[in-house]
């Protein structure tokens, strides 16, 4: 027997979000040899849209609603949509760092559709004017709290997923993760006043990158030397997750939405991770994962039909994101500094591939944080794009890698008693290395901190001296 739970994302008012998905799954799950009962499955209530709540008041009410279920093996499986996800990996962590707090329940499966495990480029638009005034006009508040732990780059959200990256592996305690996410935003629903809704390399509100749990933190750092600051380069990369494109589908609407829908290749996906039982079933089902996505990248041309015009050629290619985090050795964020991405042999920032920066985005509460959209497929080099229906047409020629790539910080304060100097990646570091398909990267560059020995002497002259004037001296070193 198992109890499933369902769990809405943002913003969400009726239970009419979860579509048909759960009737659809719990009619093919008997067919898949799945025990579903009627009252073993639970559709989420949960308020995102009040400006108090937060995401830690989430947690805590899901956690008690959980106790109310009084379940018989004490486990349950889980399928979140879009901030569903971040929330119930919330309490998996409040659940392991605070167990006297939080109940032992056990999470055995967690399907996560579409979900926003790295934010949304979109919600810094839901905290503007705009968003505002949509959210009033349904009676509801935008839900400011919940949308900065969902901005790019937030500190929680980075806290979440340091968090995972450098944790163990949850296969490995009989925990299951999955990501299924829409690869293509639904173009009857483009908002053509934020171009985001209609962002290739999304679902229309979550990029593919930023759903996934394959993720890697890597830390440019180092000491100074006689030429400057040279950097050098460490990465950890995360625990495999599950990771599933589904075709076609988009984040939400009754016609693609991965979850309002309900797709016969997400049905049949959540039946697959439920046969899940153990380690190597887990990793069997991550390559049949890979393979299909795979072959999915292979057929990336989309036509768009826009009625009496020619149709618009959208290329899927294979996205990454790169989140940048700016800093010094002493922890000091180092606004206005500039990173200056560099391609080939001697680094030249005009080599670097056409097209391949798709977005920035700076955090709105940090502003040393900024998240950098790339096109993974021109950064490695791509084939010839032919037209589907016509081999001989050429939709994009083929493109040379420009490898290695490298970058440059140059901080605004490159002067006085306490400061920091231009620094360069190390030759021998290729960046192509820290990102990869439909993944994101959290990039932490540390810059040295140069302190001159003028902010502390000691001295022997007993009368009065003035040093409201220091002489810097040198660097301590």
């Amino acid at each position: 027997m198992t109890t499933l739970v369902f769990v809405h994302g943002w913003s969400v008012t009726n239970t009419s979000t979860y579509g048909l998905l759960p009737q659809r799954l719990q009619a093919q799950a008997a067919t898949a040899g799945i025990a579903l009962a009627v009252a073993d499955i639970w559709l989420s209530e949960y308020v995102s849209f009040d400006d108090v709540v937060t995401m830690p008041d989430v947690v805590r009410a899901f956690d008690h609603a959980l106790r109310d279920l009084h379940l018989q093996d004490a486990s349950f499986a889980c399928i979140t949509h879009s901030t569903g996800g971040p929330v119930v990996r919330e309490w998996l962590r409040a659940q392991r760092e605070r167990p006297r707090a939080f109940s032992t329940i056990r999470l055995t499966h967690l399907m996560m559709l579409a979900p926003a495990n790295f934010g949304s480029a979109l919600a810094q638009l839901g905290k503007s004017v705009l968003g505002r005034l949509k959210a009033w006009a349904g009676g509801v508040e935008p839900g400011q709290r919940i949308l900065d732990w969902l901005e790019l780059g937030s500190s929680e959200s980075l806290s979440l997923n340091l968090d995972h990256i450098h944790g163990g592996d949850p296969a490995g305690q009989g925990q299951f993760l999955f990501v299924l996410t829409g690869d293509r935003p639904d173009r009857s629903l483009y908002d053509h006043i934020n171009s985001y809704t209609g962002e290739d390399g999304s679902d229309g509100v979550v990029r593919i990158a930023a759903a996934n749990l394959n993720a890697r933190h890597a830390v440019l750092a180092g000491e100074s030397s006689s030429t400057g600051d040279i950097l050098s380069l460490n990465v950890v990369t995360a625990p495999r997750t599950a990771f599933k494109l589904i075709p076609g589908a988009s984040h939400s609407g009754d016609e693609q939405g991965v979850m309002a829908s309900a797709p016969p290749a997400t049905v049949d996906a959540l039946l697959r991770c439920l046969h899940v039982r153990d380690v190597a079933s887990y990793h069997q089902l991550c390559d049949a994962f890979d393979a299909e996505n795979a072959q999915r990248d292979a057929n990336r041309v989309e036509m768009e039909s826009v009625g009496p015009f020619p149709v618009r050629v959208h290329i899927h290619d294979p996205r990454s994101m790169l989140v940048v985090r700016l800093t010094d050795e002493g922890g000091e964020p180092l606004l206005g500094a500039r990173m200056l991405l560099k391609a080939g042999t001697p680094p030249n920032p005009d080599w670097m591939p056409q097209g391949f920066m798709l977005d920035r985005q700076a955090n709105s509460h940090q502003g040393n944080v900024i998240t950098f959209f790339l096109n993974h497929a021109l950064l490695a080099g791509t084939p010839r794009v032919a037209d589907p229906d016509n081999s001989r047409r050429t939709l994009r020629a083929a493109m040379d890698s420009h490898r290695p790539y490298s970058a440059s910080i140059e901080p605004n304060d490159l002067a006085g008693l306490v400061h920091h100097a231009i620094a360069t990646t190390a030759a021998r570091d290729d960046l192509f290395l820290i990102v990869a398909p439909h993944q994101t990267t959290v990039l932490d560059v540390v810059l040295p901190r140069h302190v001159h020995e003028g902010v502390f002497r000691l001295t022997q002259k007993l009368a009065p001296e003035d040093f409201g004037h220091p002489v810097p001296g040198d660097v301590i070193p």
